[in-house]
């Protein structure tokens, strides 16, 4: 059933105290600046403040497969996040401790992170899926003196595992999950409930609603149950806007993960993100697809959004099927949309006009280029423009379609006013128009948003900012308006004799066939060429691999593209390799592609 009716209150634009911005005769965005208070604290002076004078503003409607359903306002906001507060300070959680958090897509990551920035602690989101190497460095790498984790999947073992080297780690806080998508389901598709006397539907989390359901785990503390018990009377404590607030690590191709470190600035950067780009509405309803291990979630699911006082919707699902986020959509009347270009692809399969989509009024796409193909089947079928956009852990929105901007199909639009965006020669001067080089972001002067630095990494961070610019990293060119067009990661450029070739390209010539359903472009060693392009290939449904095939790709590309670009090998999978947010791993293919090949039979 959907949602009851709810009251409608005026937005009280609490967003207009912390930026300054102009807009052009036509409406649009031309400068935007933002105004940091020396103080200036998300937990008090936005959560706070809306649950204070605007307490049954809706804040988040979160719900998971099981069938468990919550709509939590600003004042619920506010007390649980005060509460957690209270349990993490009395055991021993405060101003500067580093705290990693891995909640997948549960409520109380919005709770926690609330609370840590109240206490001046530094959060640190990571991912359910590491394995205790990642897991130990982690730990290690930035001294994190306690962890609250969920209770699903094997998590908890991975800490334990490696907790006994790591000798900063004083406290591990376990969080009953409570279904998070991971029932399991008979042949019929029903869910398989344990034994366990927990009931379905609202009661999910317990008798009692929110953070009800205990866990016992030896040498771990309960999170729900202390947190249900603790006082929701909580005081300011001091804080600075300029106090290291979270922290990401962020996985290059080589090396450890670096750990990239913002301050409180970052949250008031997201307004751009949020209000200029994800068009967020306050009385509407906001969808970004991302687990809170990944730095997407903040973008799209908590710091912007609740600046510009709007509601973020949140799926606990485990694995992605677009029906379901479709027949949500319908549902919850769910009004904008952010999520991968590879996500909106798998609804494409979908019979996505079979579906009630009327409530959506706005659509945008990040974390990969977005190919033509795709941006005019969903204008098609739904009437919506996607509005890409750009940026990085390191850094907020940066380069975009923005609210009101006409997008060009496969273009990532252009620098947001709040940065002087350049793209440069490995000399450091600048790209002539339609030349490829590193998108580089002005730093001479502190620019909010962008990261403080890779923390205890000075040589990375010299690397990455030096000369009054901060090097992304990523590579593109720029038309003769102004837009931007990606080429891909310095790592994902394929140089093939003499030729610089983007993957992007490729991938999108490749995505109009019709025997193609997926796709990523890497380069492979080649004696003769240095690499060569390889396609690595999921075929659409009634398809099946063969060299005739292939040498049909192999055409198709050579007449859409210039010709050298065309992939030389065609390789046929069942699945490309993605994070948990959707995004294809380009570099893992690259990684198998580069191992020694045994030959068969030889061990």
């Amino acid at each position: 059933a959907a949602l009851p009716p709810r009251k409608r209150t005026p937005m009280r634009n609490i967003n207009l105290r912390f930026v300054e911005e102009t807009y052009d005769e036509e409406g649009l965005l031309v400068d935007f600046a933002v105004k940091c208070p020396a103080g200036f604290n998300f937990g008090y002076d936005v959560v706070d403040d809306i649950a204070e004078n605007d307490p049954d503003r809706r804040a988040m409607v979160w719900c998971n497969p099981e069938g468990e359903e919550h709509v939590f306002t600003f004042a619920d906001m506010k007390r649980w996040s005060d509460k957690t507060a209270n349990y993490l300070a009395a055991h021993g959680v405060g101003r500067g401790d580093y705290v990693m958090v891995i909640l997948r897509r549960h409520y109380q990551f919005w709770f926690v992170a609330t609370a840590l920035a109240k206490l001046g602690a530094v959060m640190v989101p990571a991912t359910f899926m590491l394995k205790e190497h990642d897991l130990e460095y982690r730990l290690n790498g930035a001294s994190i003196k306690a962890i609250i984790a969920t209770s699903l999947g094997d998590i908890a073992d991975v800490v334990d595992n490696v907790a006994g080297a790591c000798p900063t780690l004083e406290v591990k806080m376990l969080v009953n999950g409570a279904g998070g998508g991971l029932t399991p389901e008979d042949a019929e598709g029903n869910l398989v409930f344990p034994d366990d006397g927990l009931p379905l539907g609202a009661a999910l989390s317990g008798p009692d609603g929110v953070c009800a359901a205990p866990v016992e785990r030896a040498g771990w503390l309960d999170f729900n149950t202390g947190v249900s018990a603790a006082s929701a009377d909580f005081a300011r404590v001091e804080t600075l806007a300029a106090d290291p607030m979270l922290m990401y690590f962020s996985s290059g191709t080589s090396g450890n993960p670096k750990m990239v470190l913002h301050d409180s600035e970052y949250a008031i950067a997201h307004l751009v993100t949020a209000k200029h780009w994800h068009n967020v509405q306050p009385d509407g309803l906001h969808f970004t697809i991302a687990d809170t291990g990944w730095g997407k979630a903040v973008w799209g699911k908590y710091y912007g959004q609740w600046l510009m006082e709007a509601c973020v919707f949140t799926y606990d699902f485990d694995r992605f099927h677009p029906s379901e986020i479709l027949s949500l959509i319908g549902k919850y009347g769910i009004t904008t949309l952010c999520c991968p270009p590879t996500m909106y692809r798998m609804m494409m399969a979908e019979d996505v006009d079979a579906y009630d989509l009327h409530t959506l009024m706005y659509s945008t796409t990040a974390g990969e280029a977005l190919n033509p193909d795709l941006f005019d089947f969903w204008k098609e079928h739904t009437g919506l423009t996607i509005y890409e956009g750009f940026g990085q852990t390191e850094t907020p929105l940066t380069i975009a379609n923005l609210t009101g901007s006409v997008p060009r199909p496969g273009s990532m639009g252009k620098p947001v006013p709040l940065y002087n965006v350049e793209i440069q020669r490995e000399d450091g001067s600048r790209c002539d128009t339609g030349e490829t080089g590193e998108v580089c972001i002005d730093v001479h002067e502190k620019a909010a948003g962008i990261m403080l630095e890779y923390y205890r990494d000075p040589e990375k961070t010299a690397a990455a900012v030096h000369d009054g610019w901060y090097h992304t990293g990523d590579t593109a060119w720029c038309d003769e308006d102004g837009y931007f067009w990606y080429v891909g990661r310095n790592d994902d450029v394929i140089k093939s004799s003499g030729y610089r070739i983007g993957p992007f390209e490729i991938e999108s010539v490749l995505l109009e066939h019709e025997a193609v359903r997926e796709c990523a472009v890497t380069g492979v060693p080649d004696p003769v060429r240095g690499k060569a392009v390889k396609a690595t290939i999921v075929l659409a449904e009634g398809f099946a691999g063969s060299s005739e095939l292939t040498r049909e790709l192999q055409t198709w590309v050579k007449k859409r593209t210039a010709p050298y670009k065309y992939p030389r090998i065609v390789e046929y999978v069942d699945a490309l390799p993605k994070t948990v947010n959707g995004k294809i791993r380009r570099a893992v293919i690259r990684q198998e592609d580069e191992k020694p090949k045994t030959p068969e039979g030889l061990v």
